[in-house]
């Protein structure tokens, strides 16, 4: 999923760069994509995906246990401990 959206967000600069439309096209999609970003549903949706995320990935690792490289169960470790159980990279809070 990350890398999807970063490939459609690659996707909408390179549009936007490449568009031949003028400065009046580059503001509309500007802020065509702000609304959208501020939108309480996608928030929300976004917020619901890196929880999910995050269990997810936390129950696969507790399945495969000890077949995990060190090296990737340590950093796995590690990113849990810099977050809080609150905190996500979304910049969305619980409200």
């Amino acid at each position: 999923m990350r890398y999807r959206l970063t490939f459609i967000a690659g996707a909408a600069v390179g549009y936007v760069l490449g568009a031949r439309a003028g400065r009046e096209r580059y503001e509309e999609l500007r802020k065509g994509a702000r609304r959208i970003a501020q939108n309480p549903a996608v928030r929300n949706t976004a917020e619901t995906a890196a929880v999910n995320g995050r269990a997810l990935a936390g129950r696969a690792l507790g399945k495969v246990g000890d077949r995990v490289p060190g090296s990737v169960a340590d950093r796995v470790r590690s990113l849990r401990e810099q977050r809080s159980p609150d905190e996500d990279e979304w910049g969305t809070s619980n409200t």
